[in-house]
């Protein structure tokens, strides 16, 4: 009996041990997270606030005149944002209604042979290399572009063709590329909608579409809002895909103009950049920093809300 108990006092002790062990672990691992936020933030704010100071903020984010290299510098990225915000804002209106009404495809109404090979098609297009997109975009997409440009301003003199490389050609190719992650991230959320709701709603009488679009989806939202917030973090962070599609000029953000996003604006002119010009480019750094801040805490706080109110 002494024994017994002897083992089992041991046993509880390297239960508690291991416990302790990993409560440690846990806890320096959400320190690690926080403080590798926390250092971003106080770098992009170190290296990104002396241009504004010393430009300017209203000649920086309110001028629309980029000239780094001119005689009389000018520093002005008000297109530069206003095309980052169009061209995600395109994309997302495009790709959240596609990667959505798919993943309601594949966890509800997909037969299982359509849905084992359209499932691995998607995770592939996860896979797949920026830089592949754009090669794509600049030898399939550019060209239709082009076409359809050629033959909408084929009499205005005044138009400049950009051989394809338009704002367009952008908003397309993120659209795709942001299709895999909101995919992926909504049919984990639906899969994992409670069976009985499904169940209660069929058996009131609704439709299974009724059902999908009734119960499921809200149910979800969650999860799909995440998915969003990710999928525009994707497409406001892209840069190579987009520099070989987008033209690259600093452009007010219409369809038919070749336009530079924030992210290729930092890609394009770092590497031969010094002085001022290397500054404004790091305060464009902390400008895209900032709207993803600012996307994230918005549908934390829709978030909150939806709970909140159901």
């Amino acid at each position: 009996m002494a024994n017994s108990m002897s083992v089992m006092s041991r046993g509880n002790a390297g239960k508690k041990l291991s416990e302790f062990i990993a409560e440690i672990v846990f806890i320096v691992c959400a320190f690690a997270a926080v403080a590798a936020v926390a250092s971003i933030t106080l770098y992009m704010i170190i290296s990104g606030t002396p241009a504004l100071f010393q430009v300017g903020l209203k000649d920086i984010l309110f001028s629309t005149t980029w000239a780094p290299t001119s005689s009389d510098p000018q520093y002005g990225i008000l297109n530069v944002i206003l095309t980052s915000i169009v061209g995600t804002a395109s994309a997302v209106l495009i790709g959240v209604p596609i990667g959505v009404l798919t993943a309601v495809f594949l966890a509800e109404t997909a037969p299982k042979r359509l849905a084992a090979i359209v499932r691995p098609a998607v995770e592939l297009l996860a896979g797949i290399p920026s830089v592949v997109y754009g090669l794509l975009g600049l030898l399939i997409l550019n060209p239709l572009m082009y076409q359809l440009e050629l033959l909408l301003y084929s009499g205005d003199p005044s138009h400049e063709f950009t051989g394809g490389a338009n704002l367009i050609s952008a908003v397309l190719v993120l659209a795709i590329m942001i299709l895999p992650t909101v995919i992926n991230i909504s049919e984990s959320a639906i899969r994992a909608v409670p069976a009985h709701l499904k169940s209660s709603s069929l058996a009131l009488g609704a439709t299974k579409i009724q059902t999908i679009f009734k119960v499921v989806l809200p149910a979800a939202r969650s999860g799909i809002a995440a998915a969003v917030v990710l999928g525009v973090g994707r497409a406001i962070g892209e840069a190579m895909a987009i520099s070989l599609v987008s033209g690259s000029v600093v452009n007010f953000p219409l369809p038919f103009n070749s336009v530079r996003f924030l992210t290729t604006a930092i890609v394009s002119e770092m590497s031969y950049s010094s002085g001022m010009h290397k500054k404004v480019l790091f305060t464009i750094g902390l400008v895209l920093f900032l709207f993803i801040m600012i996307i994230n805490m918005a549908m934390t706080k829709i978030l909150k809300k939806g709970t909140e109110e159901s």
